[in-house]
């Protein structure tokens, strides 16, 4: 697809010289700041030639400071080389602390201008991938997703993965507290130790403490052997301690010294073993009102929640939700050799729409069971058990380049499908060329389109 680039310029002989000069570029015209604007939206361009002497007041550069001041308003990505006069240096330079990328003293050379344009359209493209290659780029290894919610999250705990310090993961259930645990431990220098998980709600109360501590031969009634605890068996790695806000209370006293002196006696035992783990513990539970009601330990929650994390659900991750179903939909085909291969626009509505109490973990469910069900190779919103949205829901932004992108975006899907996954077929169906098709897929990042997924 060729580059288009955008040339505001009131001279008709500079517009001639710089149209035969970019003959490598779908080069498009404006002639005042108003004409810039409209032409800046509608084609989008990477890079702009900008003059800074525009009409109404050509011999002055305001109108072209202005015009330089709503372009990187409206598109603070694309690069804007402004051209000046011979003697306007101090134009230039506030230009360039204005956003602009470049400047360019008259009288132009083909030659010299073609230069800077390829410069600036290479450093905008480079930006471009990277962006994408960060949003690809799995947080943490194990953590998908882009949404600001999750991102903000990861930040904070790449952060600390390279301490020691303790951490609580607080969350609803199914939000991914263990898959945040592992990851940390994944990424401090303890990576290549164990990682031991428990829940201190899966395990009866009378279990819970030689679990976690271990117990000597003789300590009680059927202990035949001295058995190793979860908290030795983590030497030198993590511990994970799931659920740490049903933990009896008697047992918290005892965790507490572990925490505070990393020391252990197993039951039955008398002398104290020196323990090197890192701990951290999750719970779904509102901990400070437990040590408000005095039903857990208001020491330990302060040794345990030296950082705590707020892992956000599902609900509030609203872009993240398409991606993770996608990702789980890969997983759950080639695991169960399954057809289906994609969402129908119904079935995404419908998912966007829910409101996933279960969060990730009743998607992980749905997935699974519409990936079985599913008659073909498009999962529908009955396989995954979730009612169809009727109706189109109203958009919220009221910016038309964002809602003309929306409105293509869902066009492309329906027709994909409605083609059957015929790109020839889709481009009829669109109205377009099939390069357009592409060109547009690849603008809006449609990767499952791209792949044929």
């Amino acid at each position: 697809m060729t580059d288009t680039i955008l040339v505001v310029d009131d001279d008709l002989g500079i517009q001639k010289q710089l149209k035969w000069s970019l003959t490598d570029y779908d080069v498009v015209f404006a002639d005042d700041r108003t004409s810039a604007i409209a032409q800046l939206r509608r084609h989008e361009p990477k890079v702009v030639t900008l003059d800074l002497g525009l009409p109404p007041d050509p011999a002055n550069a305001s109108e072209g400071l202005k015009a330089l001041e709503e372009i990187i308003a409206l598109a603070p990505r694309t690069k804007v080389i402004v051209v000046t006069g011979n003697n306007d240096k101090e134009n230039a330079l506030k230009a360039i602390d204005l956003g602009a990328y470049d400047f360019y003293q008259k009288p132009i050379d083909s030659d010299t201008i073609k230069l800077l344009i390829n410069r600036a359209l290479n450093l905008a493209k480079l930006e471009q991938e990277n962006r994408v290659l960060a949003k690809a780029r799995p947080g943490m290894g194990r953590i998908i997703g882009n949404s600001d919610a999750i991102q903000a999250v990861v930040r904070k705990a790449e952060k600390i993965a390279g301490t020691d310090i303790s951490t609580l993961l607080l969350g609803e259930s199914g939000t991914g507290k263990e898959v945040f645990a592992r990851s940390i431990h994944e990424h401090s220098p303890r990576k290549d130790k164990p990682f031991v998980a428990i829940n201190c709600a899966s395990i009866p109360e009378n279990l819970l403490e030689s679990e976690l501590f271990g117990y000597e031969k003789g300590a009680f009634t059927g202990a035949n052997k001295t058995t190793l605890g979860k908290i030795e068996t983590a030497q030198g790695g993590t511990l994970f301690l799931d659920e740490i806000g049903d933990m009896p209370i008697g047992l918290q006293a005892k965790m507490l010294r572990f925490l505070q002196e990393r020391v252990i006696e197993r039951v039955g035992g008398r002398s104290e073993i020196p323990v090197d783990i890192r701990v951290i513990c999750a719970t779904h539970r509102d901990l400070q009102n437990m040590v408000a009601e005095e039903s857990f330990r208001e020491d330990l929650y302060y040794r345990i929640g030296e950082i705590p994390i707020h892992i956000p659900p599902l609900r509030d991750r609203d872009q993240d939700i398409i991606l993770l179903a996608r990702t789980f939909l890969n997983m759950y085909r080639e695991e169960f050799n399954a057809k289906a291969k994609t969402f129908s626009e119904g079935a995404i509505q419908a998912m966007l729409a829910h409101r996933w109490p279960g969060n990730i973990r009743e998607m992980q469910n749905k997935l699974k069971s519409a990936v079985i069900m599913a008659e073909g190779t498009v999962v529908q919103a009955d396989d995954l058990g979730l009612m169809p949205v009727s109706g189109e829901t109203e958009t919220e932004t009221l910016n038309l380049r964002e809602v003309r992108e929306m409105a293509e975006s869902r066009a492309i899907r329906r027709a994909y499908q409605t083609a059957d996954k015929n790109m020839s077929k889709t481009a009829e169906l669109l109205g377009v060329t099939r390069p357009t098709l592409y060109s547009l897929i690849d603008k809006y990042q449609m990767e499952d389109i791209k792949t044929g997924v």
